[in-house]
């Protein structure tokens, strides 16, 4: 099966998508995608169908239209990874949650820094909003993009969740 990805430019920074067998695997910083050996070597450039309608669905999350991403996911990653990504997806758009409630979320309260973990391993940045996710201390900590980009898409999401 083709394994392609493309490169897209967004308000915070250039991105790249990749799928794989029908499903969005990767969104991922340019910063990250030069580490990720995995891609360059496995993914062709390619615009599909799917990568289409998530760069249409990324354009309209970038002003405001879309708060929730209808696009098949497919990441990688180990169970507990996988519990803390479905629990990311519950984050509603335009709030924040911190590692320590996560870990409460997928019953592990005591597990905010094995959250961290898995938030930092997400393949799937934005479409898996890992950048709701703070501190206890209600800070932005660490985010593969940067901080800056969290920020801003944290500024961005409060900016139109709080237009209605």
């Amino acid at each position: 099966m083709n394994k392609a990805f493309i490169y897209k430019q967004t308000p915070v920074g250039d991105i790249v998508i990749g799928e794989s067998e029908g499903f969005i695997t990767y969104l991922l910083f340019s910063t990250e995608i030069k580490m990720n050996e995995n891609i360059k070597n496995n993914y062709i450039v390619e615009e599909t169908p799917l990568i289409k309608k998530a760069k249409q669905q990324l354009d309209e999350y970038f002003i405001g239209k879309r708060n929730i991403f209808t696009l098949p996911l497919k990441p990688k990653g180990s169970v507990f990874q996988m519990m803390v990504w479905e629990a990311l997806r519950k984050i509603p758009y335009g709030e924040t949650r911190s590692y320590k409630e996560i870990g409460e979320q997928i019953g592990n309260p005591k597990a905010s820094r094995a959250v961290g973990h898995a938030n930092n391993r997400n393949p799937i940045s934005i479409i898996i909003p890992c950048h709701r996710v703070i501190g206890s201390n209600g800070k932005s900590t660490g985010y593969g993009g940067g901080i800056d980009i969290k920020e801003k898409l944290l500024s961005l999401e409060d900016e139109f969740a709080n237009k209605g």
